[in-house]
């Protein structure tokens, strides 16, 4: 998937974070993940906390997780196996939060209260769509793309034609607004709001510390800087002002494991928010 006239680095960085979803889109891999949160456990005793899972169905989502490092298997003797969350793995749940909070705001409302896990997978479904990362991606750094520009970047040996299905789904989905055919594209309201996790989701790939999405060069928050003064020789030049500390996102308090399964939504201040929203 190459990318052209971007940041040197985007096309890496898209790759990685496209990687991790494809860790954690794939049916019952969160839930998996959320109820090895806390000491590690045997087979049996993680089975249980996953009951839905039928026979046979549970040992392979585990080994893809421990595959992919995010779950590692400890033989303490051989009739002694436990589970539990490689260091990477527990580095990586801070995200599931902040996915949350940006599908309470910005999916459209069920018609009955969902569970957190429900609001984690229904976001990583549109996340995971054909290109939706790269079209994500180059529409923040661009702004407004036209199809055929949008095509040249995303797919350039492909025929131009063929980035019209993923668009459109993206906008079907709510991640991307047009004013009508022969239009250029823009993130919607949503997708642009989608900044916090997926920057957070490129610096953990990249092994950096969280915090380090408010720095991200296209998902990130920069400091502004201040505008340049005249210079007048006649006079003292006065001392510029102090930036302002860089932000940094406030991730929420880890939640408990059950937390995630409960249908009470987490109370944050916010304004009301109008019905609809990107489709689940």
């Amino acid at each position: 998937m190459a990318i052209t006239a971007l940041p040197p680095d985007t096309n890496a960085d898209i790759a990685r974070v496209t990687e991790v979803l494809a860790m954690i889109t794939p049916r019952w891999s969160v839930r998996i993940l959320l109820a090895l949160s806390g000491p590690p456990l045997r087979y049996s005793e993680l089975a249980a906390k996953v009951s839905w899972l039928q026979n046979g169905q549970l040992h392979p989502k585990l080994k893809a997780l421990c595959d992919v490092g995010l779950v590692e298997r400890t033989e303490h003797t051989a009739r002694h196996v436990t589970y539990g969350h490689t260091e990477r793995g527990v580095a990586l749940l801070p995200v599931l939060p902040m996915i949350v909070t940006w599908a309470e705001e910005h999916l459209e409302k069920a018609d009955r209260p969902l569970a957190a896990i429900e609001q984690i997978e229904d976001s990583l479904t549109l996340l995971t769509r054909r290109h939706a990362t790269t079209i994500l991606w180059v529409l923040k750094s661009r702004e407004e793309v036209s199809g055929r520009a949008l095509a040249r970047i995303v797919m350039p040996s492909s025929d131009w034609t063929n980035i019209y299905p993923p668009l459109r789904q993206l906008v079907f989905d709510g991640l991307v607004d047009t004013d009508g055919m022969g239009r250029p594209y823009r993130l919607s309201a949503a997708g642009d709001g989608l900044g916090p996790v997926l920057g957070t989701l490129s610096a953990w790939a990249a092994g950096q510390p969280l915090d380090q999405a408010a720095h991200h060069p296209v998902w990130g928050h920069p400091q502004a800087k201040p505008a340049p003064r005249p210079w007048i020789s006649s006079q003292s030049r006065p001392a510029p002002a102090a930036l302002p500390p860089a932000r940094t996102p406030q991730f929420p308090p880890a939640w408990h494991n059950g937390d995630l399964f409960s249908h009470a939504a987490p109370a944050r201040p916010k304004a009301a928010v109008p019905a609809g929203g990107p489709r689940r």
